[in-house]
């Protein structure tokens, strides 16, 4: 679901101190793993994760992390599913390695949950590894897995109706059974006497909230707007969103992706006109 997860990206950014920078500015990879390990505390442990995944810095967060992945602690937990999870979708990672760190992914949102039932992040990161485990388990599990993730994003939400991120993985989940293709349909209705189901309407309903809540946080919502009005036949909103899509300062590879896609299909208003 995008790095966001992305998909997909858990999107807050928790900068470190100016002091916290400088400190660790000056320490390498393997003095921070030293110090922590002398008795820093868990929130100065998650000041450098945050700090390094803003920076983009995925494998010197998954080392760092890897070190506290015995640790207790809810925060880190996920944090560490996150980083697990990033790893995995890098380019230079090989299918076997990418396999072996979606499983791990979900095992550390699976013990973040358990620490901590009411932690919003924590149901959001568990939907997203179980999302990513179903690629590897067979289309019955995948679709056996779409309710339990849909818990989990409602929940998300119920517990931090403020997190866009969580809202807008809601509308995709929607979206994504709206447009589920018929000969997909049909085995999910061979398979379950209720397949998982939605509509554009319900995905709309969650991308325009995710809007509402953080405007512009992120340019896939912006997009998915454009392509849900287009799915339910409203041209001229379709067009609004999908140029703002195309305008969207772009920061990441995912943002560019975003971009050329908008350009698309506003290219093809263009040549229907």
């Amino acid at each position: 679901m995008g790095n966001p997860g992305a998909c997909q990206r858990s999107l807050m950014f928790s900068a470190l101190s100016y002091l916290g920078f400088e400190t660790y500015q000056l320490l390498s990879p393997a003095a921070v793993v030293h110090a922590a390990a002398k008795g820093f505390r868990v929130e100065e442990i998650l000041q450098q994760a945050d700090y390094l995944y803003e920076s983009g810095e995925t494998e010197k967060l998954y080392q760092l992390l890897t070190e506290y992945k015995e640790s207790e602690d809810a925060e880190l937990l996920w944090r560490l599913a996150r980083a697990s999870r990033d790893l995995a979708q890098l380019g230079g990672t090989s299918a076997e390695e990418k396999k072996a760190l979606v499983y791990e992914a979900l095992g550390y949102a699976q013990r973040a949950l358990d620490k901590d039932h009411a932690s919003s992040a924590a149901h959001k990161w568990c939907a997203i590894c179980i999302s990513d485990v179903g690629d590897y388990e067979g289309i019955k599990a995948k679709i056996a897995n779409a309710y339990v993730i849909k818990e989990h994003f409602e929940k998300a939400i119920e517990l931090n109706p403020k997190d866009a991120t969580s809202i807008h993985l809601m509308g995709i989940w929607c979206y994504t059974f709206a447009e589920m293709p018929w000969y997909q349909r049909r085995i999910a209705n061979m398979l379950f006497a209720a397949p998982p189901s939605s509509t554009y309407e319900e995905a709309l309903g969650y991308f325009q909230k995710a809007e509402q809540v953080d405007p512009n946080f992120y340019s896939k919502n912006l997009l998915l707007l454009g392509k849900t009005y287009l799915k339910l036949q409203n041209r001229k909103l379709a067009a609004f969103w999908l140029l703002k899509a195309k305008d969207y300062p772009a920061r990441t590879e995912e943002d560019k992706q975003t971009q050329r896609e908008a350009a698309q299909l506003l290219a093809g208003f263009n040549s229907r006109n």
